[in-house]
């Protein structure tokens, strides 16, 4: 690709002509409107117009996947046609800012009436974006060095009940955690700063706790505390971890918006926890919204330093093979080379950890489980033994149920965990 354009590739379903369609594409985010106006000068098109550089015809649908599709009188029986279409913007139209590249990308697209089904499938980016958003200011190697974990996985756990935890009891959870040498706990989401537990005391409890933990056993474990708010907040809520000795915050990227995770990798001396609240509404029908290999580019690009990509045969309605894509988009190599740590939850236990090193041959994720440590009836230290274990056996190709008969942690794993 030329370094004055950004590729943008879409899968595109339309009762038009595919070529008719996707010019109606070009024009809506770059020069043209539903007619021409004054101004609109051939000299004008050509060095701002989007230009339709591929189309690939796919299969086609007697029925529209989306409802609002607008058929014209002289149209007897519609033919729902799809196609992978790839379009180019002139890069002097927005500039290298994440927020116009997704208005330009994206935008008014998912309500032209000539689609029936429109998703935004990938992005090729000129390095003008490299220069303007530097990625991952500690990415992969960054956040093992703080949490002094290398060649395995970063084992965690989510704090639950999400909601509702008293301040009190937020000691007594980190305290067995940390002993019981776990490498990684993040905030639930929804937990932020309630009245209940309030941001600064909570991480002053948990920093405490950790620190003790530390001094015993030399191991600091790494909290990624959920500092999602207003822009002043989230700056007030990053510092308060950073005085406390925290080595991580999180924020819910959809919530704040790319140029708000981009402020705060601007100060941030602390890794980025990135969580995709709300993904499901941008991704789930599969001919609308964008694909997580676009999605993950943009988080990057703003500076994620960790993605969450669900895990294998969880609770949620992703499949497997999609999962597996999100872990592998986000360890490819962007400018420079960079990554992001993929984060892996929802229904894990020590028995994810085989089929997911067997479909991605990776140690690079950080792997939680919040019920598959909390919940298994040994106590904490025995579910993150469990999940330690799930690991090995998984890198050793020994099969779960082979390894668990000298390991009496993975047994009781199985038996609780094992047809959820």
């Amino acid at each position: 690709m030329k370094n004055d354009e950004v590729l943008a590739i879409y899968l595109i379903e339309t009762p038009y002509p595919v070529e008719k369609a996707a010019e109606t594409m070009a024009g809506e985010q770059s020069t043209g409107t539903f007619i021409s106006v004054p101004g609109e000068t051939p000299q004008l098109k050509a060095r701002h117009g989007a230009r339709v550089v591929g189309i690939e015809p796919l299969d086609e649908s007697e029925s529209p996947s989306l409802p609002g599709v607008y058929i014209p009188r002289d149209m007897d029986k519609p033919v729902y046609r799809r196609a992978v279409v790839k379009l180019s913007f002139p890069l002097h139209n927005f500039g290298p800012s994440l927020p116009n590249l997704l208005s330009t990308v994206a935008g008014n697209l998912y309500e032209l009436r000539e689609f029936s089904g429109l998703r935004l499938l990938d992005l090729e980016l000129p390095e003008a974006f490299a220069a303007k958003y530097p990625g991952p200011k500690f990415g992969i190697q960054g956040t093992r060095r703080l949490a002094g974990v290398f060649d395995r996985p970063l084992i965690g756990t989510i704090v639950k009940p999400s909601i509702g935890l008293p301040l009190e009891e937020y000691g007594p959870l980190v305290r067995g955690l940390a002993e019981a040498g776990l490498d990684f706990i993040k905030d639930d989401e929804l937990c932020a700063n309630p009245p209940y537990a309030p941001f600064e005391q909570r991480v002053n409890t948990v920093m405490n706790e950790i620190d003790k933990a530390a001094d015993r056993t030399g191991k600091k474990l790494m909290y990624a505390f959920n500092i999602t708010g207003d822009i002043d907040e989230m700056k007030r809520n990053h510092d308060t971890v950073l005085q406390a000795g925290g080595t991580c915050v999180m924020v819910c990227v959809n919530s704040i918006g790319f140029a708000a995770v981009s402020h705060l990798r601007g100060y941030t001396e602390l890794p980025i926890h990135g969580h995709r609240t709300q993904w499901g509404a941008m991704t789930r029908s599969p001919l609308l919204g964008m694909s997580f290999t676009a999605y993950q580019k943009l988080c990057r690009l703003a500076g994620v330093d960790h993605l969450h990509t669900n895990g294998l045969n969880s609770k949620f309605a992703e499949s497997n093979d999609s999962v597996v894509r999100s872990i592998l988009d986000c360890l490819k190599p962007m400018f420079g080379g960079y990554g992001a740590m993929p984060v892996l939850s929802s229904a894990q236990w020590a028995g994810s950890a085989i089929p997911t090193y067997r479909e991605t041959r990776t140690l690079d994720v950080i792997h939680l489980a919040g019920g598959g440590i909390l919940a298994h009836p040994g106590g904490l230290a025995e579910g993150v033994r469990s999940m330690q274990l799930g690991w090995e056996a998984a890198v050793r190709e020994i099969e779960l149920a082979k390894y668990a008969e000298t390991h009496s942690e993975l047994q009781e794993a199985i038996r609780v965990f094992g047809d959820k």
